[in-house]
């Protein structure tokens, strides 16, 4: 068979046309994020049912800065890793704390939240810190699979443990007197302290400082460098800030007044 120029060119040609369409929609293949969307104002819904606040927004940007569209997969807190290491979603945005533990199963971006374990505690408490609440007779609620859940489960040895599925069936716990304290990171503790001031009191100075990172399964390291130069270009450019003017204005401007800054 002889050599044909022209064949070889429309063959390649061809193969160029058809290899485009697959790489434009490689590309354009959804980001499927895990969140727990009960943790408002960071994971929830709005009126309508539909994914909202801080986390979703960060997801939308994200998943924008790729050239991809996003989804968000509401899944509960303790299936979110599970979730992640069998592909059913591409990340986790679900305002978790990057631990040592974690870290053993997933990858974490660099972090991008400041916070801390703090304690609500219910209004006739004389607990002043965390040592005080290790004592027989004492309940400390947790929320199940939480960074105060494990903090407890290690540290108080004396307390009774109250593991609960929900934030608000701990802040109850403890708002109608049946629990001592709630361990819980420091802006949710502000909120239901403000829902709650005529039953409880907060301690706000985290006895345990933490970040926030964005969950990412073990070994995706080209997503993992994506993932961090949007965080730092989102910085750069005052993302967070904007954020947290649109969704936690009036608690950013307290914490700036008692001294303590969340988005790093």
């Amino acid at each position: 068979m002889k050599f044909n120029p022209l064949l070889v060119l429309l063959t390649m040609a061809v193969s160029l046309m058809l290899a485009a369409p697959l790489r434009a929609a490689e590309k354009a293949a959804p980001l499927i994020v895990g969140m727990e969307l009960a943790y408002p104002p960071f994971e929830m819904t709005d009126q309508s049912g539909k994914p909202s606040g801080i986390s979703v927004d960060l997801a939308t940007d994200l998943a924008q800065s790729l050239g991809r569209p996003v989804v968000i997969q509401n899944t509960a807190f303790d299936g979110l890793i599970p979730a992640l290491k069998t592909g059913k979603v591409d990340l986790v945005i679900s305002s978790m704390t990057a631990t040592a533990e974690r870290e053993k199963s997933i990858d974490f971006s660099n972090p991008y939240l400041s916070t801390g374990l703090c304690l609500l505690l219910k209004k006739d408490s004389a607990a002043t810190g965390i040592a005080d609440l290790d004592k027989e007779g004492v309940k400390v609620a947790v929320k199940k699979g939480t960074t105060g859940h494990l903090y407890a489960t290690n540290n108080l040895k004396k307390a009774e443990i109250l593991v609960l599925d929900k934030e608000s069936a701990a802040v109850l716990e403890v708002s109608q007197g049946k629990a001592d304290a709630f361990i819980y990171d420091q802006m949710s503790t502000y909120q239901n302290w403000q829902r709650n001031k005529a039953t409880t009191r907060a301690i706000l100075e985290p006895f345990q400082k933490e970040s926030w990172a964005v969950g990412i399964r073990k070994g995706n390291d080209e997503l993992t460098r994506q993932v961090n130069q949007f965080l730092k270009d989102y910085r750069e450019k005052g993302g967070f800030e904007r954020l947290g003017d649109r969704y936690l204005k009036e608690m950013k401007d307290e914490f700036k007044r008692l001294g303590y800054s969340f988005f790093l």
